[in-house]
Order: C-alpha cells, then sequence, then structure tokens
C-alpha cells in the first residue's frame, strides 16, 4: 500500500520531462569538457551526474512530504534564510566577483539558490493568509517580502539571481488577487530602476557620445534636482486627493511621478553597488562588436555557435566553438549554444518542446488545485522556470541581457539542480494533494 501511495505521488509527465533535460545537460557539459585535441579537460559531467540522482531522491522524497506542513515552520526559515545570506554577504566565497558561495574547499553551495524555494513558500504563505487584510496593507507585506530577498541578495552583489525575484513575485500577486494598480507599481519601479541604472554606461560604452535625454542621469546636481521634482509632484498628488478625494487625477499623477521618484533613488543605490564592468554585461547585448574582445565576447561566440548549428547540427562531440575553446561559460550559462551548433534547431526545439511541457503541466496543476496555498507555490515556481527559461535562451540569442542565470536542469551546478528538483518535487505533492487528500 506504502509503494502504490508513493508512485501515486509522482507525475510521470514531469518526471519524464525533468529527467529528460538532466540526461541533456549532462551531455553537452560532457561535451564542454572536450578540447581540440579530443582529451577530456575536467570531470564536472561526473559531479552533474551525482548532484541529478541525489536531486531525483530529493525529488521524490518532497513529491510524497506533505507540503501544507510547511505552514507551520516557515517563518523561521524564512529568517533563517535571510541570517545565513547576510552571512555569505560577509564570509562567502567570491565567485565570478560576488560574496555568493559557501563550502569547503571544493565542495560549495550557492544558497541564494535555496532561498528562491523559501521565497516562493513564505510569499505564498502570507497571501494565504493575507486574503480578508486590507489590500494595500497586504500589498505592502507583499513587497517588503521581496526587498528583503532582493536587497540581501544584492549585497553580495549578485544581480542576475536577485532579478529572478522579481518575476515570481509578480506571478503569484497577480494570481493572489492584488490589484493590477500595485503590481504595475512594482513592475515599474523594476523596469525604471534598471533603465536608470545602466542608461549612463550604455551612453559612455555603446553610443560613445552625449545623450542630452539622459543628462539627468548622468549630471548629479540635475539628477537631484529631478528628484526634488518628483518628490514635490507626489507630495502635491497625494494633498489633492486628499482635498479632493474623488478627483483620481491626482491619484495618477502621485503614482506615476512616485514610480520615477523611487527608481531615480534605487537606481543610484544599484549603480553604486555593482562594479562598471557587471552594469556593461547587462547592455552589451545592444551591440557587442563595441567591444567584441571582452563584454561583447560571449555573445558573438554564442551567436556564432547557434548559427553553425543550421537546422540538423554538426554532430554530437563536432562543434567547433566550444572544443577550441572559443565560448566561455560553456557548459554553465551557454551550454544551449553547444546544444545548438552540435544537435541544431531540432535539438533546441526539443528543449523549447520539454520546458513548455513542464510549464503547461504546472499551468493545469495551477488551475485544479483548490487549496490556493499549493496553487500560488506552484505559480511562484512557474514565474521562476519562465524567467530562467526566458532570460537564458535570450541571453544566449543576443536579445537579452548577460546577467549570468542558468538554464534549468541543464547548466552545470549543484544547488541549481537541487532547487529545480525539489521545487518540481513540490509541484508533484500540490498535484498529488489537489483535492486535500492527507496521505
Amino acid at each position: 500500500m506504502k509503494k502504490f501511495k508513493i508512485f501515486s505521488a509522482i507525475d510521470y509527465l514531469i518526471l519524464i520531462c525533468v529527467i529528460s533535460l538532466t540526461l541533456i545537460g549532462i551531455a553537452f557539459i560532457y561535451s564542454a569538457a572536450i578540447d581540440r585535441d579530443g582529451v577530456l579537460t575536467n570531470t564536472n559531467y561526473i559531479k552533474q551526474i551525482i548532484w541529478g540522482a541525489t536531486g531525483i531522491v530529493l525529488m521524490l522524497f518532497f513529491a510524497c512530504y506533505d507540503y501544507r506542513k510547511t505552514e507551520r515552520y516557515i517563518f523561521w526559515v524564512f529568517v533563517l534564510s535571510c541570517l545565513v545570506l547576510l552571512y555569505t554577504c560577509k564570509f562567502g566565497k567570491i565567485v565570478k566577483g560576488s560574496h555568493s558561495w559557501l563550502g569547503i574547499g571544493n565542495f560549495g553551495i550557492q544558497p541564494s539558490e535555496f532561498c528562491k524555494i523559501v521565497f516562493i513558500i513564505f510569499l505564498a504563505w502570507y497571501l494565504n493568509n493575507s486574503e480578508n487584510e486590507n489590500p494595500t496593507k497586504r500589498f505592502i507585506v507583499s513587497a517588503v517580502i521581496l526587498l528583503i530577498m532582493v536587497g540581501l541578495i544584492l549585497l553580495q552583489p549578485d544581480l542576475g539571481t536577485a532579478l529572478v525575484f522579481i518575476p515570481v513575485f509578480l506571478f503569484m500577486t497577480l494570481v493572489s488577487g492584488i490589484e493590477m494598480r500595485y503590481i504595475l507599481l512594482v513592475l515599474g519601479v523594476g523596469t525604471f530602476t534598471i533603465l536608470f541604472t545602466i542608461l549612463p554606461v550604455w551612453e559612455s560604452n555603446i553610443v560613445r557620445h552625449t545623450v542630452p535625454a539622459i543628462k539627468f542621469l548622468t549630471d548629479s546636481r540635475l539628477r537631484l534636482v529631478v528628484t526634488l521634482a518628483m518628490a514635490a509632484i507626489v507630495l502635491v498628488g497625494f494633498l489633492g486627493l486628499y482635498f479632493y478625494r474623488h478627483n483620481k487625477y491626482f491619484y495618477w499623477i502621485a503614482f506615476f511621478a512616485g514610480i520615477i521618484l523611487i527608481s531615480l533613488i534605487s537606481s543610484k543605490l544599484v549603480g553604486a553597488k555593482l562594479k562598471v564592468y557587471q552594469l556593461k554585461r547587462l547592455i552589451i547585448f545592444l551591440n557587442p562588436y563595441v567591444d567584441p574582445k571582452d563584454a561583447g565576447w560571449n555573445i558573438i561566440q554564442s551567436k556564432i555557435a547557434i548559427g553553425a548549428g543550421g537546422f540538423f547540427g554538426r554532430g554530437f562531440l563536432k562543434g567547433t566553438q566550444s572544443h577550441l575553446s572559443y565560448l566561455p561559460e560553456q557548459g554553465t550559462d551557454f551550454i544551449f549554444s553547444i546544444l545548438c551548433e552540435e544537435w541544431g534547431f531540432l535539438g533546441g526545439f526539443l528543449v523549447f518542446a520539454l520546458y513548455l511541457c513542464l510549464m503547461l503541466r504546472m499551468v493545469y496543476i495551477i488551475k485544479t488545485t483548490p487549496n490556493k496555498y499549493g496553487a500560488y507555490i506552484t505559480t511562484g515556481i512557474l514565474g521562476m522556470f519562465f524567467f530562467h527559461f526566458l532570460e537564458n535562451i535570450g541571453m544566449v540569442m543576443g536579445l537579452m541581457p548577460c546577467t549570468g542565470i542558468p538554464l534549468l536542469f541543464l547548466s552545470y551546478g549543484g544547488s541549481s539542480l537541487w532547487t529545480s528538483m525539489i521545487c518540481m518535487g513540490i509541484v508533484m505533492a500540490v498535484k498529488y494533494r489537489r483535492f486535500n487528500f492527507m496521505n
């Protein structure tokens, strides 16, 4: 009877997709380790096999575990996660300029990866238990939860990982019924913060001449004037709303001016924390040829690899961009480039199809789950997978900024793989208990 229940908890469509993507990832991590002479330069694929095997065990464990029990202790897990992130900021290993790793010797984990799960479950817990609260308070508390997690990760600084939390937040708050104006506020602040942060670097590194339209971002005095002006407009808007309660114009004036005001302040803080080369990576996709031997190198070589694959590809282990070491980060961020070079359009289409099956399955589970807590969790996981897929594929094609976000299941890395598999186990648990079965 026990075995029957365990096997009943498994969603075999998800399991097939996960195992297929993981095996494809292992194959191309192996391919990425072969040099021009056909010599294996590292054994990362073996580590990935170990992480994949243990990850499947974790996935099956969480598929059988009643996710609803997490409501009892998720608050304290969230607090602990914040403390771990603080510790990592101070004492973590420096990898690619960020204090984002903890470990001993060659063994290390990236706490921010696992914090994605904690954030999703904690936000789901709050949204589920605050449905009868004031909508404005509900949004503010949710936004504070987001800011705490994003702020701690930006301290490392790890902009790529921090960005993942924003679409997760947007997906979950949209499904939870939070008013659209609040969601637009977060989306607007996030978008303008990124724009205001990178535009000065874009001016100096891409167009390479003064752009009058963004002088308010590059001239510190003018920036202060604009910031104070926006603050004054917000104040006038609130005063107008107070004295003329039925006049919505004042509300929207304060709303949009507030977005600009918050973005100006937050972009200054983010810009002060991030290094120039990190900001440059975010905009170099617009024209990688302005710095073809440094910041634009990865994108140029990635596009060459994808184009060289054609429809059928050059064949497994027969790619040149990876084996001749033209493509950096080929086993992690740019693994999709190797796949397209060796398996061509058909290989890329296979990965697209497997991801589409996973995400459509999650949509189905969200729609058929009466338990809102489970639906919110699954929505957050869907948002995470969607953003990882969109950003990584767009990045290697030169359509999105280079943020160092891995392609889940395929890219080399134990923390990322375990996080992805735990998430899939939780999704299976939500599906299994969608009619509130206790076992």
